[in-house]
């Protein structure tokens, strides 16, 4: 295992997916690495269910820290193509929380749940000496819907082409732009621009426009590792190669100057928010004009073929082994807590 972040294949490989408990008939997709969502029968529904930390930083205001929880909470169900329905969450809180912070947190989630259309179904809440940000609990996302609706994680083939919404580092630059604003040296503009970034980092409202207007095959949220992590994930899954054209790939404002002056490379850095699709051949017109329609910027960057791993500009890329987005995140902190 590695000392932080997600675990790695062999880890799981070995260590998790032989004790997966009880093999039952009504599980469609069980437990995978690099898979967002599992899928169990009910009856003739199906239900897409994502468990994923409740993660609230306190420095971003609580009212942003609490919209970012409750995507990263919605964004691995909501990539199967259904739209989530039911929230079951968990918040083990820090005993310094206020009663008025707790509300501005609660309240954030309600009215994103209601907007989305989620409902809250059971929970627990307390605090706890040891409890500390941003790991303050855990939830489970559902998604009720029809079993034809369902885009499954390893639906990729031979023939796909490949979308991309929002391109990289999208949650690299909006988190190191906000926490960070004083310690980044850049013009204004670009400083706006990266700040701009923070509200693009959910890839919720992307999938369900996507999902609806052609035929997907499938979708992936390219977090831990951004894009390149994310495009092997699905490459993987669906037994293809993928090739991309790296100058179709959109790179909105900001990226690049945050990503320099925390010498990152916003190809491998977490970018929570960016959409990974791969669609029927000739189906990513549709798509893409719906996501235009939604202002969700988007490009086909490439296809899938026979074979395996993943090329840009036909060159083949490595799946990252770490995302440099947190070492670069704790040597800000650091030197913040130097200034004070």
């Amino acid at each position: 295992m590695s000392d932080l972040g997600k675990i790695d294949r062999e880890f799981f490989d070995e260590q998790i997916y032989p004790h997966l408990g009880a093999d039952r008939e009504d599980v469609r997709l069980g437990p995978q690495h690099g898979v967002d969502f599992g899928v169990i029968d009910v009856g003739d529904r199906v239900v897409a269910l994502a468990t994923d930390p409740v993660f609230v930083m306190p420095s971003l205001g609580f009212d942003r820290a609490a919209w970012f929880a409750f995507h990263i909470l919605m964004s691995d169900v909501a990539v199967s193509g259904l739209r989530p329905t039911h929230l079951s969450i968990d918040l083990n809180l820090p005993a310094e929380i206020t009663d008025e912070q707790f509300a501005t947190v609660w309240k954030t989630m309600h009215a994103e749940a209601e907007d989305l259309g989620v409902s809250v179904v059971t929970g627990h809440t307390g605090r706890y000496a040891g409890c500390n940000y941003p790991m303050v609990g855990g939830g489970t996302a559902l998604a009720v819907g029809d079993p034809a609706d369902l885009v499954r994680p390893d639906g990729a083939r031979a023939g796909d082409e490949v979308i991309v919404t929002k391109g990289p580092a999208i949650e690299a630059t909006g988190l190191l732009a906000i926490q960070f604003e004083d310690l980044l040296d850049l013009d204004g503009e670009a400083m706006e621009a990266a700040k701009e970034r923070f509200y693009d980092m959910s890839p919720v409202r992307d999938a369900l426009v996507a999902a609806a207007a052609g035929p997907v095959t499938a979708m992936h949220d390219a977090t831990e590792g951004g894009m390149y992590g994310g495009l092997h994930e699905i490459a993987r899954a669906g037994g293809v190669r993928i090739d991309v054209e790296r100058d179709a790939v959109p790179v909105l404002g900001g990226v690049e100057e945050t990503c320099g002056a925390f010498e990152i490379d916003p190809w491998i850095s977490i970018s929570e928010g960016t959409l990974l699709v791969t669609v029927e051949s000739g189906g990513a017109t549709d798509v893409l004009s719906a996501l235009e329609s939604e202002d969700i910027p988007a490009a086909r960057v490439g296809e899938a073929s026979a074979g395996t791993g993943v090329y840009f500009d036909g060159e083949p890329v490595e799946r990252p082994e770490r995302d440099p987005f947190w070492a670069a995140f704790e040597e800000g902190m650091a030197e913040l807590e130097g200034e004070e």
